[in-house]
């Protein structure tokens, strides 16, 4: 049996949540944030307490430019300081994309991102306090 990981979320992705909700607020759509705390709660987080390697290695794509592969030599960087054994991972939901680090035995919510998003904000992710 597999040993159960601490889920923890990140003070940026609980910004981005609220962006979401009046996001959907506006557009008429509040049930739609409802249903998507209900998939983080009775699905996604589960999952991550469980199989936290599940989601898609994130610094593993493929590197199209200069500007991309210098990003991912700068956050390869800054995960290493933080835990030799960390890694960034994509978690697919259905409309949704989370970023998580899973650094030994907590998995940390990143960011959460509408899939019609362009990308996540990694200067924000690195702040102190989040």
């Amino acid at each position: 049996m597999t040993s159960r990981h601490i889920v923890q979320l990140t003070a940026n992705f609980e910004r981005n949540l609220e962006e979401l909700e009046a996001f959907l607020t506006e557009a008429e759509a509040p049930q739609a944030f409802d249903a998507l705390l209900d998939e983080l709660v009775d699905i996604v987080i589960p999952n991550l307490e469980s199989f936290p390697g599940m989601g898609r290695l994130f610094l593993e794509r493929p590197v199209c430019s200069v500007e991309v592969a210098n990003s991912i030599a700068r956050l390869t960087r800054q995960l290493g300081a933080l835990a030799t054994d960390g890694e960034l991972r994509e978690y697919v939901m259905a409309h949704h994309v989370v970023l998580y680090a899973r650094i030994k035995d907590v998995v940390y919510l990143l960011s959460i991102r509408h899939q019609r998003q362009l990308s996540f904000d990694f200067q924000a992710l690195w702040m102190t306090g989040s």
